[in-house]
Parts: C-alpha cells; sequence; structure tokens
C-alpha cells in the first residue's frame, strides 16, 4: 500500500478540497497514518494492548505456557523489559519486533494497562511442591541459594519500587525457561547479575521445583 502522502481518493467529480470537507474526521485522521506502527495508530492503552493479545491474552493471561501471563504484573517491570526487548539487552526475535515501534510513552500505558488486569492463579505439581516450596521460603544454604521470597515476598506479589516480578500465578514452563536462561547466561536483564547467580546455583529439579510451586501461589 503507498504511503499517506501518496493516497488518492477517487470521487469522480469532487475536487480534493470538497473531497476533505465530505470526509468524517475520524477517516481524515486514520488517512494521515496510513504506514505508521500499529502502536502509533493506537489511541488508547485498551488498542495498544490488543496488538499482545494474540501471545498473552486479551487482558493479559496468556494460553500458551511458554508465553508470559502479564495481567497483574508491575508496570514498571513490564516497562523495563519492553525496553530490554526494544534495545536487545533481552533477546527474543518476536517479541524484539513488537517492542521496536513502541515509543516511551507506549510502553508505560501498556505497563500500566496490563498492571490493571485481573490475574489469574495457575497450579502447583503436588510432587513438587515440598521441594519448591522449600526453596522458595528457605533457599538451600548449602548451594547458598536464597529464599526466593526475599525478594519476591511471601505471597510472589514481587516489589514495585524494586521492579521484581509478580511470580504468582506464572506459568510454569515459562519460569523454568527464564530460570534456565540465567542459569545459562542467555538472560542477562538482572541488575548485579543477581538472578544469574542465584540461578546458576540451583539443579533442574529445584528450578522445575520451584516453577511450579510459585505457578499455584497466590
Amino acid at each position: 500500500m503507498a504511503r499517506g502522502s501518496n493516497l488518492r481518493l477517487n470521487i469522480p467529480g469532487i475536487d480534493i478540497m470538497t473531497k476533505q470537507r465530505l470526509l468524517p474526521a475520524s477517516l481524515l485522521a486514520a488517512l494521515t497514518v496510513v504506514g505508521a506502527s500499529p502502536a502509533a495508530m493506537a489511541q488508547t492503552p485498551a488498542d495498544k494492548a490488543a496488538a499482545c493479545a494474540a501471545c498473552h491474552g486479551p487482558a493479559g493471561n496468556s494460553s500458551n505456557p511458554q508465553w508470559p501471563n502479564l495481567a497483574g504484573q508491575h508496570a514498571r517491570y513490564t516497562v523495563g523489559q519492553l525496553k530490554a526487548f526494544k534495545d536487545g539487552t533481552r533477546k527474543n526475535d518476536l517479541m524484539s519486533g513488537m517492542a521496536a515501534g513502541l515509543s516511551e510513552a507506549d510502553m508505560q500505558e501498556l505497563g500500566a494497562f496490563f498492571s490493571g488486569q485481573q490475574a489469574g492463579i495457575g497450579s502447583a505439581d503436588p510432587d513438587k511442591v515440598e521441594l519448591g516450596e522449600s526453596i522458595y521460603r528457605g533457599g538451600n544454604a548449602s548451594t547458598g541459594v536464597p529464599a526466593c521470597m526475599a525478594c519476591h515476598g511471601p505471597r510472589g506479589a514481587g516489589n514495585a519500587g524494586a521492579a521484581y516480578p509478580v511470580l504468582s500465578g506464572q506459568h510454569a514452563a515459562y519460569t523454568v525457561l527464564q530460570l534456565s536462561a540465567y542459569k545459562s547466561g542467555d538472560r542477562g536483564t538482572d541488575p548485579a547479575a543477581v538472578m544469574r547467580t542465584i540461578a546458576g546455583r540451583l539443579s533442574a529439579d529445584e528450578i522445575e521445583a520451584v516453577a511450579s510451586y510459585v505457578s499455584g501461589l497466590h
């Protein structure tokens, strides 16, 4: 499609000035942004969030366990991750493309929108609860793993001011992927490498167990 500056309206017998007077204001506004990104065309936070719905659900609760729930997540954390995807600090081809066209204002509005949505609660695997709870609430002194709740809270509510994310209700499969990425060093969005250090000391079984535990935590 041609860009907005080359768009022509073919209405026989009516000159361009008359056409402009006849067109609704909303259509004229739309014509001025032909070729703009979806984020730029959106007018409200809900409009902008609609582009996220295919993966994260209309209200931020994803149906695919490998894609994160965004509903109820702290706005500051979400904004920080969008910035990381945009500048390449956090690697994901799909999300980097989605974030590329977002402005600072877009990110702030998306963060606020999703933080105001009702988060769902998952369920923990009964066979993994004992180990998961032990790691989350008490850590592992023998390997130098601190209790997860020291930063993320006893109910997994995180810390908005420090941008520590909400973990409660997050998909276990997604949490496993992220802890594994921190462990391998593939993800490096943690200040002072805190999560990389902690995840590096977790065994595969501990990662699976704590991820399952927080999914059902509320």
